[in-house]
């Protein structure tokens, strides 16, 4: 099952200059997995060692944050929208 995939500038590197790609998977796991399969050095920047999401990453599928839903367990359609969005911190206090 296809899914589209939004990838973030830093990130473009990776996939040739694409801001958008399909992978393939039933979750997000799966997904990501198939975008690594693709784009070799691409997990490592949006998981930890563990698998584990990182820190500063965060996860949309049709603009539902994985976070509230089963995380990287959360299950995908034909059709869906997957965003990586690199958080961003800083600013004056």
């Amino acid at each position: 099952m296809a899914v589209k995939v939004r990838i973030p500038t830093p990130l473009r590197k990776l996939t040739e200059g694409k801001d958008e790609v399909t992978a393939e998977g039933t979750t997000v796991r799966e997904v990501i997995d198939d975008l690594e399969k693709r784009y070799p050095g691409i997990k490592e920047r949006i998981c930890e060692e563990d698998g584990s999401i990182r820190k500063f990453v965060n996860l949309y599928v049709n603009d539902e944050d994985i976070r509230f839903k089963l995380n990287l367990d959360t299950e995908l359609k034909e059709g869906d929208e997957l965003s990586i969005i690199p958080a961003i911190a800083g600013g004056m206090c």
